[in-house]
């Protein structure tokens, strides 16, 4: 099953990010991907909140996705569009949803960021993804060509619960659409990505932004694809781009039989402080 990742340097302008996402939809579609992935605020990265505060809209009167949407059924293809600041809920804060379209151009799923990117790094980063998004409740499986596919983002990718959760309802594939800071994705990015794999005998599939952004911001890149035996089957490097590979979902099976980690998955209590 042969899917397509989007590596992107996305910019502060919103539809030409959509124009550029669609773009590679089609490329995607004529090359025979069963779904297009994109990173992880691929509508827009701007962390001028004033600035980016005028494109805000709700799912249905978000210009950028209906875009998507379009593209989605005028291609017939699967799209995970990575994820999107949505406006939700009657609140000023934002949602930093992913958003999974069938190629009827209808969505299929939609999953809010779980673990908000609140850090102050030793480079001098300092991050408060909480000062203007609010975090989502719950984890979210749809159900696709690939498999049974559970969502994650960026930051989630630490936190194992979440995967163990997915890994206990039985998912084929987890995503982690991403834009991992430089000094972070050099020290965790491929680790953590092997160890979520590995653990869940699953793939995933992290498409990443790169590069130098429009708003100054800079991003890891090396977007990939982690087989469930923790191979690497692609890594796309630091430069933005459209890249392919093949799943053989026989994979899974192969790496369970061998290693069956869910069933032998015990129920584990709470620890208790010994003497």
């Amino acid at each position: 099953m042969q899917i397509a990742l989007h590596q992107m340097t996305s910019t502060i302008d919103p539809m030409r990010n959509a124009s550029d996402m669609a773009d590679a939809i089609a490329s995607a579609a004529e090359n025979g991907a069963a779904m297009y992935f994109a990173p992880e605020m691929a509508i827009m990265v701007d962390r001028d909140r004033a600035r980016a505060r005028k494109y805000m809209a709700n799912e249905s009167h978000n210009m950028a996705l209906q875009s998507l949407l379009a593209a989605a059924a005028r291609h017939r293809i699967w799209v995970h569009i990575g994820s999107m600041p949505i406006l939700d809920g009657g609140t000023e804060k934002l949602a930093n949803r992913s958003i999974i379209i069938s190629p009827d151009g209808t969505i299929a799923g939609r999953y809010d960021k779980m673990h908000l990117f609140d850090v102050d790094l030793a480079s001098g980063e300092s991050w408060r993804e909480s000062s203007a998004y609010v975090g989502g409740e719950k984890p979210v499986m749809v159900q696709t060509p690939l498999g049974l596919m559970g969502l994650a983002i960026c930051y989630d990718m630490r936190f194992p619960d979440l995967f163990s959760a997915y890994a206990k309802s039985g998912v084929d594939i987890m995503t982690l659409p991403s834009a991992f800071t430089v000094p972070t994705g050099e020290a965790h990015w491929h680790t953590l990505l092997r160890a979520r794999a590995i653990e869940s005998a699953a793939f995933i599939i992290a498409a990443a932004q790169c590069g130098v952004h429009e708003d100054g911001r800079q991003t890891y890149g090396h977007s990939l694809v982690v087989d469930p035996w923790g191979t690497i089957l692609l890594d796309m490097g630091s430069s933005p781009g459209l890249a392919y590979v093949d799943l053989d979902l026989d994979t899974i099976k192969r790496v369970r039989k061998q290693i069956p980690v869910h069933a032998n998955r015990r129920v584990i209590p709470s620890p208790y402080i010994a003497g």
